[in-house]
Protein backbone atom coordinates (compact mmCIF):
# COMPACT_ATOMS: atom_id res chain seq x y z
CA UNK A 1 0.00 0.00 0.00
CA UNK A 2 3.14 2.17 0.34
CA UNK A 3 3.20 2.54 -3.45
CA UNK A 4 -0.58 2.92 -3.68
CA UNK A 5 -1.70 5.72 -1.90
CA UNK A 6 1.01 8.53 -2.71
CA UNK A 7 -0.86 8.30 -5.91
CA UNK A 8 -4.54 8.53 -4.73
CA UNK A 9 -2.88 11.53 -2.53
CA UNK A 10 -1.55 13.13 -5.72
CA UNK A 11 -4.79 12.89 -7.73
CA UNK A 12 -6.89 13.83 -4.90
CA UNK A 13 -4.43 17.37 -4.81
CA UNK A 14 -4.56 17.68 -8.29
CA UNK A 15 -8.35 17.20 -8.76
CA UNK A 16 -8.36 20.22 -6.23
CA UNK A 17 -5.76 22.59 -7.89
CA UNK A 18 -7.92 21.95 -10.73
CA UNK A 19 -10.91 22.88 -9.13
CA UNK A 20 -9.67 25.87 -7.68
CA UNK A 21 -7.09 26.99 -10.56
CA UNK A 22 -8.23 26.32 -13.29
CA UNK A 23 -11.64 28.55 -15.01
CA UNK A 24 -14.58 26.16 -14.93
CA UNK A 25 -14.88 25.90 -18.94
CA UNK A 26 -11.87 24.18 -18.62
CA UNK A 27 -12.44 21.56 -15.87
CA UNK A 28 -13.01 18.62 -18.53
CA UNK A 29 -9.76 19.22 -20.24
CA UNK A 30 -7.37 19.27 -16.96
CA UNK A 31 -8.79 16.19 -15.60
CA UNK A 32 -7.69 13.67 -18.67
CA UNK A 33 -4.28 15.46 -17.58
CA UNK A 34 -4.75 14.52 -14.15
CA UNK A 35 -5.24 11.14 -14.99
CA UNK A 36 -2.22 10.62 -17.29
CA UNK A 37 -0.17 12.50 -14.21
CA UNK A 38 -1.31 9.68 -11.80
CA UNK A 39 -0.38 7.26 -14.80
CA UNK A 40 3.15 8.06 -15.00
CA UNK A 41 3.49 8.61 -11.36
CA UNK A 42 2.08 5.11 -10.64
CA UNK A 43 4.75 3.64 -13.18
CA UNK A 44 7.93 5.73 -11.87
CA UNK A 45 6.79 4.59 -7.81
CA UNK A 46 6.51 1.25 -9.36
CA UNK A 47 9.98 1.15 -11.14
CA UNK A 48 11.02 2.24 -7.85
CA UNK A 49 10.15 -0.55 -6.02
CA UNK A 50 12.07 -3.43 -5.80
CA UNK A 51 9.87 -5.87 -5.63
CA UNK A 52 8.61 -7.54 -8.80
CA UNK A 53 5.85 -9.66 -7.03
CA UNK A 54 2.33 -8.02 -7.14
CA UNK A 55 3.41 -5.18 -10.08
CA UNK A 56 -0.08 -5.72 -11.34
CA UNK A 57 -1.87 -5.49 -8.63
CA UNK A 58 -0.02 -2.40 -7.38
CA UNK A 59 -0.47 -1.09 -10.34
CA UNK A 60 -4.63 -2.22 -11.22
CA UNK A 61 -4.83 -0.81 -7.29
CA UNK A 62 -2.81 3.08 -7.94
CA UNK A 63 -4.37 3.78 -10.82
CA UNK A 64 -8.25 2.24 -10.34
CA UNK A 65 -8.06 4.48 -6.74
CA UNK A 66 -7.05 7.37 -9.21
CA UNK A 67 -10.02 6.80 -11.92
CA UNK A 68 -12.71 6.46 -8.87
CA UNK A 69 -11.42 10.28 -7.22
CA UNK A 70 -11.68 11.30 -11.09
CA UNK A 71 -14.99 10.07 -11.61
CA UNK A 72 -16.18 11.48 -8.35
CA UNK A 73 -14.48 14.94 -9.16
CA UNK A 74 -16.03 14.79 -12.49
CA UNK A 75 -19.56 14.29 -10.76
CA UNK A 76 -18.59 17.33 -9.47
CA UNK A 77 -17.38 19.58 -11.69
CA UNK A 78 -18.83 18.63 -14.92
CA UNK A 79 -21.89 20.24 -13.95
CA UNK A 80 -20.21 23.66 -13.20
CA UNK A 81 -18.36 23.37 -16.20
CA UNK A 82 -21.31 23.32 -18.29
CA UNK A 83 -22.92 25.99 -16.48
CA UNK A 84 -19.50 28.15 -17.51
CA UNK A 85 -20.23 27.27 -20.97
CA UNK A 86 -18.10 24.28 -21.60
CA UNK A 87 -18.66 22.00 -24.60
CA UNK A 88 -18.15 18.63 -25.61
Amino acid sequence: MRSVVPVWILSLVAVLAVGLFVPPSSFLVFLPVVLGLALVVTFGIQLLVPVRKGFVDRVSASLGGAVVILALATVVLAPLAFAAGAKI
